[in-house]
């Protein structure tokens, strides 16, 4: 925001000013006539009128580095999934989320920013003013942000628009090809994430005008990320080896790519705030409660249910939690997200067992369970628990007597669901029909990384393209 009027006349070695009053007591020397002294009103009212928002250094520095933040998210989700394959297809995880990032990063440019948040059609979508970014500059945008440049809130929009299709890579790990997945996530993106963003975060977006909470991306990347992964699951079917033990690539790296979302996620939420201000701190400690709250309850169900502890279950756990404070991280107090996570990781534990076991669904590393889950647990606890002593710019749920919010997120619950629901179905679809999206069963065999790249993860492998990949040594890694 900008600083008063009174501010800007301080002196650097003096405290500030607040007064006419304090002025000529202190500067004795500075004759101030009641002319001089009605001028200067006079100017500070026009100042006050005609003035355009004005960009802060804080605000601007930290949403800059919140971007860059979340920009590390998508290599922290790549190690996290490749480090749960198995060794025949960590190279092809790790790249469909590297491959991700550059693709939509430069289809946001085009035109994915101006679908998400140009000027809305009708509260659907937003139109095509701001292709290639034209009219998108230094200036800030007072509809999104005031205090930041618009180009500033753009690139943070963007690092959310390229986490949210990487998500779904790993329901469809070791069996989607390459060029399917490229495709897919191009046309997802434009066509699921774009206006679920627009409708929850848009002008004039029509869950938003609902009165509908979502602080950073429970409907917006989560849930429609996690809804569509259930959905490409079914589609391309079960692996060859579904039902048996498959053992993770890395424990490692799984633990390496949770510190990295987990640190990228302070950005993710606290960045949501678009300023250096008390909101941003509420939103960053809430985002530590949830991860921690999730990730023992979640080690605490494992240690029922299965008698012992893993480190790779306390990881997702972590996650969960992030997953379900996200929409409530700056709507909600800091005991709620503790609360918040707790129930999330136990509820998304149970639910992952149940996908694979009861249902028999091969979602390959539950991402619906932790990100379509632990999404809608979040989103319909944000009613439950918010408070406008947290935030103004929010609501009062129900433990403070409001039922209006409970109402708004149902409903932006089940559109949210039932788009990209159909939305994916209809993509994979359409694709199907100009290239094969599921992989052969001999590539499947030899794995992703020699069918796909012609490449390994160590080597300890040698490929022959096109057959199997030969182990020359720790074969106990591989399977």
């Amino acid at each position: 925001m900008p600083l008063p009027l009174a501010y800007e006349f301080a002196t650097v070695n003096e405290a500030p000013i607040t007064t006419v009053k304090e002025e000529c007591m202190r500067k004795p020397l500075m004759k101030l006539s009641l002319a001089s002294i009605g001028a200067w009103l006079s100017s500070a009212a026009a100042y006050a009128d005609t003035t355009s928002p004005t960009i802060n250094a804080g605000d601007t520095a930290w949403v800059l580095a919140s971007a860059a933040f979340v920009l590390l998210m998508t290599p922290g989700l790549a190690f996290f999934y490749g480090g749960m394959v198995r060794t025949k297809n960590v190279v092809s995880t790790l790249f469909q989320n590297f491959a991700t990032l550059s693709l939509i990063g430069v289809l946001w440019t085009v035109v994915g920013y101006t679908l998400a948040f140009g000027p809305t059609q009708a509260g659907l979508i937003g139109g095509f003013n701001w292709v290639m970014l034209n009219g998108v500059g230094q200036a800030p945008n007072a509809d999104y942000a005031a205090t930041i440049p618009h180009l500033a809130f753009m690139i943070f929009q963007c690092m959310f628009a390229i986490i949210a299709p990487a998500l779904i890579s790993g329901a469809v790990a070791e069996r989607m090809s390459f060029k399917a997945w490229l495709g897919f996530a191009s046309l997802w993106s434009l066509l699921v994430y774009a206006p679920v963003a627009h409708w929850v975060w848009g002008v004039g977006g029509w869950i938003r005008n609902l009165g509908a909470l979502d602080f950073a991306g429970g409907f917006v990347v989560h849930m429609t990320a996690g809804y569509s992964a259930i959905v490409a699951a079914i589609m391309l079917g079960k692996r060859k080896d579904f039902g048996k033990s498959l053992p993770a690539y890395d424990t490692g790296m799984v633990l390496l790519g949770t510190a990295l979302l987990w640190f990228g996620w302070f950005g993710f939420n606290a960045g949501s705030a678009l300023g250096a201000n008390g909101l941003a701190a509420q939103a960053f400690v809430c985002t530590f409660l949830g991860a921690v709250g999730a990730s023992l309850s979640w080690v605490l169900v494992d240690t029922f249910l299965k008698g012992k502890p893993s480190a790779i279950g306390a990881s997702i756990g972590a996650v969960v939690g992030l997953i379900a404070i996200t929409p409530g991280s700056g709507f909600v107090s800091t005991s709620s997200a503790l609360v918040i996570g707790l129930i999330a990781g136990g509820v998304c534990n149970f639910v992952a067992l149940a996908i694979k076991e009861r249902f028999k669904l091969d979602d390959s590393l539950d991402v619906f369970a932790c990100h379509g889950v632990g999404g809608t647990i979040g989103s319909l606890l944000v009613p439950v628990f918010a408070s406008k002593a947290v935030n103004e710019a929010g609501a009062d749920g129900i433990i403070y007597g409001s039922f209006a919010v409970m109402k708004a997120n149902l409903i932006a619950t089940g559109a949210v669901i039932g788009f990209s629901v159909v939305g994916t179905f209809a993509i994979i679809k359409v694709l199907s029909f100009f290239t094969t999206v599921r992989i052969s069963a001999q590539d499947e065999d030899a794995g992703l990384d020699s069918s796909q790249h012609a490449e390994v993860i160590n080597s300890n492998f040698q490929v022959e393209a096109p057959g199997p990949v030969k182990i020359q040594k720790n074969k106990e890694r591989a399977a």
